[in-house]
Protein backbone atom coordinates (compact mmCIF):
# COMPACT_ATOMS: atom_id res chain seq x y z
CA UNK A 1 0.00 0.00 0.00
CA UNK A 2 2.85 2.34 0.77
CA UNK A 3 4.79 1.52 -2.46
CA UNK A 4 0.83 2.51 -4.23
CA UNK A 5 0.78 6.23 -2.32
CA UNK A 6 4.17 6.89 -2.78
CA UNK A 7 3.64 6.29 -6.70
CA UNK A 8 0.56 8.73 -6.48
CA UNK A 9 1.77 10.84 -5.13
CA UNK A 10 5.37 11.43 -7.82
CA UNK A 11 2.35 10.91 -9.99
CA UNK A 12 0.45 13.92 -8.23
CA UNK A 13 3.30 16.11 -8.32
CA UNK A 14 3.93 15.99 -12.03
CA UNK A 15 0.23 17.02 -12.58
CA UNK A 16 0.47 20.11 -10.47
CA UNK A 17 3.19 21.63 -12.25
CA UNK A 18 1.78 20.93 -15.57
CA UNK A 19 -1.51 22.77 -13.94
CA UNK A 20 0.96 25.81 -12.91
CA UNK A 21 1.99 26.15 -16.27
CA UNK A 22 -1.40 26.03 -17.35
CA UNK A 23 -2.47 28.43 -14.67
CA UNK A 24 0.48 30.78 -15.42
CA UNK A 25 -0.15 31.35 -19.45
CA UNK A 26 -3.89 31.29 -19.64
CA UNK A 27 -4.51 34.67 -17.62
CA UNK A 28 -1.58 35.91 -19.22
CA UNK A 29 -2.96 35.49 -23.05
CA UNK A 30 -6.44 36.88 -22.03
CA UNK A 31 -6.74 39.90 -24.40
CA UNK A 32 -6.02 43.59 -23.52
CA UNK A 33 -3.17 45.40 -21.99
CA UNK A 34 -3.30 43.76 -17.90
CA UNK A 35 -2.00 47.07 -16.61
CA UNK A 36 -4.17 49.33 -18.30
CA UNK A 37 -7.12 47.12 -16.58
CA UNK A 38 -5.97 47.71 -13.71
CA UNK A 39 -5.15 50.98 -13.14
CA UNK A 40 -8.88 51.42 -15.10
CA UNK A 41 -10.13 54.81 -16.53
CA UNK A 42 -8.15 56.79 -13.68
CA UNK A 43 -7.28 59.95 -14.89
CA UNK A 44 -4.22 60.24 -12.96
CA UNK A 45 -2.56 58.07 -14.88
CA UNK A 46 1.06 58.38 -15.88
CA UNK A 47 3.58 56.16 -17.84
CA UNK A 48 5.69 56.24 -14.70
CA UNK A 49 2.69 54.57 -12.83
CA UNK A 50 2.14 51.61 -15.94
CA UNK A 51 5.51 51.58 -15.82
CA UNK A 52 6.03 50.96 -11.86
CA UNK A 53 2.83 48.63 -11.55
CA UNK A 54 4.53 46.32 -14.47
CA UNK A 55 7.54 46.50 -12.07
CA UNK A 56 5.38 45.49 -9.20
CA UNK A 57 3.98 42.62 -11.01
CA UNK A 58 6.92 41.37 -12.36
CA UNK A 59 5.88 41.90 -16.03
CA UNK A 60 8.60 43.98 -17.30
CA UNK A 61 10.40 40.41 -17.59
CA UNK A 62 10.72 37.83 -19.71
CA UNK A 63 7.41 35.00 -19.69
CA UNK A 64 9.69 32.24 -18.43
CA UNK A 65 11.36 34.63 -16.16
CA UNK A 66 8.19 35.72 -14.66
CA UNK A 67 6.74 31.86 -14.27
CA UNK A 68 10.00 31.04 -12.27
CA UNK A 69 9.75 34.00 -10.04
CA UNK A 70 6.03 33.01 -9.59
CA UNK A 71 6.57 29.30 -9.11
CA UNK A 72 9.23 30.29 -6.75
CA UNK A 73 7.12 32.13 -4.33
CA UNK A 74 4.40 29.56 -4.57
CA UNK A 75 6.90 26.72 -3.34
CA UNK A 76 8.15 29.31 -0.31
CA UNK A 77 3.71 29.56 0.78
CA UNK A 78 4.06 33.00 -0.97
CA UNK A 79 1.24 33.70 -3.75
CA UNK A 80 1.49 37.23 -3.68
CA UNK A 81 -0.04 40.45 -3.24
CA UNK A 82 -3.58 41.48 -4.24
CA UNK A 83 -3.10 44.28 -6.47
CA UNK A 84 -5.90 45.95 -5.33
CA UNK A 85 -6.24 45.94 -1.71
CA UNK A 86 -2.21 44.96 -0.96
CA UNK A 87 -3.31 42.17 1.28
CA UNK A 88 -1.35 38.32 0.83
CA UNK A 89 -2.96 36.79 -1.49
CA UNK A 90 -2.78 33.82 1.08
CA UNK A 91 -5.07 36.02 4.01
CA UNK A 92 -7.44 36.86 0.67
CA UNK A 93 -8.25 33.21 0.66
CA UNK A 94 -8.26 32.27 4.08
CA UNK A 95 -10.82 34.68 4.50
CA UNK A 96 -13.12 33.28 1.85
CA UNK A 97 -12.02 30.11 1.73
CA UNK A 98 -14.63 28.62 4.84
CA UNK A 99 -17.49 30.06 2.91
CA UNK A 100 -17.09 27.80 -0.38
CA UNK A 101 -16.07 24.91 1.51
CA UNK A 102 -19.10 25.03 3.87
CA UNK A 103 -21.02 25.33 0.37
CA UNK A 104 -19.44 22.89 -1.46
CA UNK A 105 -19.26 20.40 2.01
CA UNK A 106 -22.93 20.76 2.78
CA UNK A 107 -24.18 19.98 -1.37
CA UNK A 108 -21.91 16.69 -1.39
CA UNK A 109 -23.11 15.38 1.95
CA UNK A 110 -26.82 16.32 0.43
CA UNK A 111 -26.42 14.84 -3.20
CA UNK A 112 -25.03 11.81 -1.22
CA UNK A 113 -27.78 11.62 1.17
CA UNK A 114 -30.74 11.91 -1.04
CA UNK A 115 -28.91 9.86 -3.95
CA UNK A 116 -28.09 7.17 -2.24
CA UNK A 117 -31.61 5.77 -1.36
CA UNK A 118 -33.05 6.78 -4.95
CA UNK A 119 -30.27 4.39 -6.73
CA UNK A 120 -30.98 1.99 -4.11
CA UNK A 121 -34.86 2.21 -5.02
CA UNK A 122 -34.66 2.10 -8.33
CA UNK A 123 -32.23 -0.96 -8.28
CA UNK A 124 -34.24 -3.03 -6.08
CA UNK A 125 -37.74 -1.73 -7.80
CA UNK A 126 -36.16 -2.68 -11.71
CA UNK A 127 -38.66 -2.23 -14.41
CA UNK A 128 -41.14 -0.69 -11.73
CA UNK A 129 -42.85 2.48 -11.75
CA UNK A 130 -40.85 3.84 -8.84
CA UNK A 131 -37.51 2.97 -11.21
CA UNK A 132 -39.11 4.59 -14.34
CA UNK A 133 -39.90 8.08 -11.87
CA UNK A 134 -36.02 7.80 -10.42
CA UNK A 135 -34.67 7.21 -14.00
CA UNK A 136 -36.84 10.14 -15.35
CA UNK A 137 -36.42 12.68 -12.58
CA UNK A 138 -32.47 11.81 -13.34
CA UNK A 139 -32.27 13.01 -16.52
CA UNK A 140 -33.95 16.19 -15.92
CA UNK A 141 -31.46 17.11 -13.07
CA UNK A 142 -28.93 16.39 -15.22
CA UNK A 143 -30.32 18.40 -17.92
CA UNK A 144 -31.29 21.44 -16.06
CA UNK A 145 -28.60 23.89 -15.15
CA UNK A 146 -27.60 24.42 -11.26
CA UNK A 147 -27.79 28.45 -12.11
CA UNK A 148 -31.19 28.35 -13.75
CA UNK A 149 -32.38 26.10 -10.32
CA UNK A 150 -30.99 28.68 -8.64
CA UNK A 151 -32.63 31.48 -10.19
CA UNK A 152 -36.24 29.60 -10.13
CA UNK A 153 -35.64 29.52 -6.66
CA UNK A 154 -34.90 32.14 -5.82
CA UNK A 155 -38.22 33.78 -7.63
CA UNK A 156 -40.52 31.07 -5.70
CA UNK A 157 -39.18 32.21 -2.64
CA UNK A 158 -39.63 35.66 -2.98
CA UNK A 159 -43.32 34.80 -4.33
CA UNK A 160 -44.08 32.82 -1.33
CA UNK A 161 -42.02 32.87 1.20
CA UNK A 162 -41.25 36.75 1.07
CA UNK A 163 -39.63 36.86 4.68
CA UNK A 164 -37.27 33.89 4.27
CA UNK A 165 -33.36 34.99 3.87
CA UNK A 166 -32.03 34.44 0.41
CA UNK A 167 -29.37 36.89 -0.15
CA UNK A 168 -25.77 37.18 1.40
CA UNK A 169 -24.09 35.27 3.75
CA UNK A 170 -23.81 35.06 7.77
CA UNK A 171 -21.07 33.85 9.83
CA UNK A 172 -21.93 30.40 11.11
CA UNK A 173 -20.88 31.27 14.69
CA UNK A 174 -22.14 34.75 14.70
CA UNK A 175 -25.84 33.33 13.71
CA UNK A 176 -26.55 29.73 13.46
CA UNK A 177 -29.82 29.83 11.86
CA UNK A 178 -29.26 32.80 9.92
CA UNK A 179 -26.45 30.84 7.69
CA UNK A 180 -28.12 27.69 7.39
CA UNK A 181 -31.30 29.76 6.41
CA UNK A 182 -29.06 31.64 3.73
CA UNK A 183 -27.21 28.12 2.64
CA UNK A 184 -30.12 26.13 2.09
CA UNK A 185 -31.28 27.18 -1.61
CA UNK A 186 -27.70 27.72 -3.03
CA UNK A 187 -26.92 23.93 -1.39
CA UNK A 188 -29.80 22.38 -3.32
CA UNK A 189 -29.16 24.39 -6.68
CA UNK A 190 -25.83 23.11 -6.51
CA UNK A 191 -26.23 19.13 -5.76
CA UNK A 192 -29.31 18.67 -8.28
CA UNK A 193 -27.43 17.70 -11.13
CA UNK A 194 -24.97 15.76 -8.57
CA UNK A 195 -27.90 13.79 -7.07
CA UNK A 196 -28.97 12.65 -10.77
CA UNK A 197 -25.68 11.95 -11.77
CA UNK A 198 -24.90 9.67 -8.43
CA UNK A 199 -28.19 8.13 -8.73
CA UNK A 200 -27.86 6.92 -12.05
CA UNK A 201 -24.59 5.43 -11.85
CA UNK A 202 -25.39 3.71 -8.46
CA UNK A 203 -28.51 1.89 -10.00
CA UNK A 204 -26.43 0.50 -13.32
CA UNK A 205 -24.08 -0.41 -11.10
CA UNK A 206 -26.00 -2.21 -8.68
CA UNK A 207 -27.73 -3.73 -11.57
CA UNK A 208 -24.09 -4.91 -13.01
CA UNK A 209 -23.39 -6.30 -9.61
CA UNK A 210 -26.70 -8.15 -8.74
CA UNK A 211 -26.57 -9.91 -12.04
CA UNK A 212 -23.10 -11.51 -11.34
CA UNK A 213 -22.45 -15.11 -10.70
CA UNK A 214 -21.59 -14.54 -6.95
CA UNK A 215 -24.60 -12.99 -5.76
CA UNK A 216 -26.82 -15.93 -7.87
CA UNK A 217 -25.31 -18.63 -6.29
CA UNK A 218 -25.31 -16.58 -2.67
CA UNK A 219 -29.58 -16.72 -3.30
CA UNK A 220 -29.04 -19.89 -4.37
CA UNK A 221 -27.65 -21.20 -1.27
CA UNK A 222 -30.60 -19.03 0.67
CA UNK A 223 -28.81 -16.16 1.64
CA UNK A 224 -31.46 -13.42 2.71
CA UNK A 225 -31.99 -10.77 0.18
CA UNK A 226 -31.43 -7.82 2.33
CA UNK A 227 -28.11 -9.59 3.63
CA UNK A 228 -26.31 -10.50 0.07
CA UNK A 229 -27.93 -7.11 -1.36
CA UNK A 230 -26.43 -4.52 1.41
CA UNK A 231 -23.59 -6.66 2.38
CA UNK A 232 -22.08 -8.07 -0.92
CA UNK A 233 -23.89 -5.81 -3.80
CA UNK A 234 -23.55 -2.35 -2.29
CA UNK A 235 -20.09 -2.70 -1.62
CA UNK A 236 -18.86 -3.71 -4.88
CA UNK A 237 -20.96 -1.64 -6.74
CA UNK A 238 -19.31 1.18 -4.87
CA UNK A 239 -16.28 1.69 -7.21
CA UNK A 240 -18.07 3.63 -10.29
CA UNK A 241 -19.62 5.70 -7.54
CA UNK A 242 -16.64 6.98 -5.80
CA UNK A 243 -15.08 7.72 -8.93
CA UNK A 244 -18.38 9.76 -9.90
CA UNK A 245 -18.10 11.36 -6.41
CA UNK A 246 -14.46 12.26 -6.71
CA UNK A 247 -15.49 13.92 -10.33
CA UNK A 248 -18.37 15.95 -9.10
CA UNK A 249 -15.91 17.51 -6.38
CA UNK A 250 -14.36 18.81 -9.15
CA UNK A 251 -17.95 19.98 -10.51
CA UNK A 252 -18.90 21.73 -7.61
CA UNK A 253 -15.78 24.05 -7.33
CA UNK A 254 -16.71 25.27 -11.08
CA UNK A 255 -20.30 25.47 -10.23
CA UNK A 256 -20.17 26.78 -6.67
CA UNK A 257 -18.62 29.86 -9.00
CA UNK A 258 -21.90 30.39 -10.45
CA UNK A 259 -24.32 29.70 -7.73
CA UNK A 260 -22.40 32.42 -5.18
CA UNK A 261 -22.40 34.82 -8.38
CA UNK A 262 -26.37 34.21 -8.05
CA UNK A 263 -27.03 33.81 -4.59
CA UNK A 264 -24.46 36.47 -3.53
CA UNK A 265 -22.42 34.35 -1.46
CA UNK A 266 -18.64 35.85 -0.62
CA UNK A 267 -16.71 32.50 -1.25
CA UNK A 268 -13.70 31.44 -4.28
CA UNK A 269 -16.41 31.80 -6.86
CA UNK A 270 -17.12 35.74 -6.26
CA UNK A 271 -13.34 36.38 -5.98
CA UNK A 272 -11.48 34.66 -8.77
CA UNK A 273 -14.31 36.17 -10.66
CA UNK A 274 -13.66 39.82 -9.77
CA UNK A 275 -9.98 38.84 -9.79
CA UNK A 276 -10.24 37.86 -13.66
CA UNK A 277 -11.70 40.59 -14.28
CA UNK A 278 -9.66 43.21 -13.08
CA UNK A 279 -6.53 41.39 -14.36
CA UNK A 280 -5.68 40.97 -10.98
CA UNK A 281 -3.15 38.25 -11.53
CA UNK A 282 -1.46 37.03 -8.23
CA UNK A 283 -5.07 36.60 -6.70
CA UNK A 284 -6.40 35.33 -9.59
CA UNK A 285 -3.89 32.39 -10.28
CA UNK A 286 -3.62 31.81 -6.41
CA UNK A 287 -6.87 31.23 -6.15
CA UNK A 288 -6.88 29.07 -9.04
CA UNK A 289 -3.99 27.34 -7.99
CA UNK A 290 -5.70 26.26 -4.53
CA UNK A 291 -9.05 25.18 -6.12
CA UNK A 292 -6.86 22.94 -8.48
CA UNK A 293 -4.66 21.33 -5.17
CA UNK A 294 -7.99 20.71 -3.22
CA UNK A 295 -9.55 18.82 -6.51
CA UNK A 296 -6.02 17.22 -6.79
CA UNK A 297 -5.93 15.42 -3.98
CA UNK A 298 -9.67 14.66 -3.46
CA UNK A 299 -8.77 12.72 -6.29
CA UNK A 300 -5.58 11.22 -4.71
CA UNK A 301 -8.25 10.05 -1.96
CA UNK A 302 -10.53 8.28 -4.33
CA UNK A 303 -7.71 6.22 -5.50
CA UNK A 304 -6.63 5.04 -1.89
CA UNK A 305 -10.48 4.38 -0.81
CA UNK A 306 -10.21 2.26 -4.54
CA UNK A 307 -7.59 0.29 -2.63
CA UNK A 308 -9.28 -0.16 0.50
CA UNK A 309 -12.40 -1.27 -1.24
CA UNK A 310 -10.29 -3.68 -4.21
CA UNK A 311 -6.92 -4.17 -3.17
CA UNK A 312 -5.97 -5.44 -6.40
CA UNK A 313 -6.69 -2.03 -7.85
CA UNK A 314 -2.80 -1.72 -5.99
CA UNK A 315 -1.40 -3.65 -8.57
CA UNK A 316 -3.56 -2.60 -11.44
Amino acid sequence: MSTYVIRRLLDLGFVLFGVSVLIFLMLRLIPGDAVAIMLGANIDITPERVEALRRQLGLHLPMHEQYVQWLGGVLRGDLGRSVWTGRPVTDEILGRLPVTLQLSAMALCFAIAVAFPLGILAARARGGGADAFVRLASIVGLTVPSFWIGVLMLYATSMYLPTWPTIGYVPFAEDPWGNLARMILPTIAVSLPMIAGLTRILRSSLLDVLSLDYIRTGRAKGLASRSLFYKHALRNAMIPVITVIGVQVGYLLSGVVVIEQVFAIPGLGRLVIGAINERNYPLAQGVILVATVVFVFVNLLVDLAYAWIDPRVEYG
